[in-house]
């Protein structure tokens, strides 16, 4: 990936994060939306928006339903923020990483206060 292209796909994620939280008014996206990473491709004309919320497989099918209908909206309004020749189409995509890491976590906190009652009940 070129320098030009990653700069681009940071650029990408944090406008339309910004544009997510301040302009898009669908209450299917009032959940925790974070906007993982973007991917753009070599031509500049697509983009990758992988997307990672927290809440049920319902709750993360209607905030997908949301972004996709927000789509074209986002696009509009990234024109104006990029200085670009064509804004990129936006495709959103599930990131299931911050969930998984979480449920990793929680179990290592499960498996270290356990290890801890152990070790207090071995104890003279």
């Amino acid at each position: 990936m070129s320098r030009r292209t990653l700069r681009l796909s940071e650029l990408l994620r944090d406008e339309i994060s910004l544009l997510i939280q301040r302009k898009v008014r669908d209450p299917r996206l009032n959940h925790l939306v974070s906007i993982t990473s973007v991917s753009v491709s070599s031509d500049l004309r697509e983009a990758q928006v992988y997307v990672s919320t927290l809440g049920t497989e319902e709750e993360k099918a209607e905030v997908f339903k949301g972004l996709k209908a927000a789509g074209p909206f986002l696009r509009r309004n990234l024109a104006p923020r990029l200085s670009l020749r064509f804004t990129p189409n936006l495709t959103f995509h599930r990131d299931d990483s911050i969930e998984k890491g979480a449920r990793v976590l929680n179990l290592i906190n499960q498996l270290s206060a356990s290890e801890n009652i152990l070790s207090s009940s071995q104890q003279p």
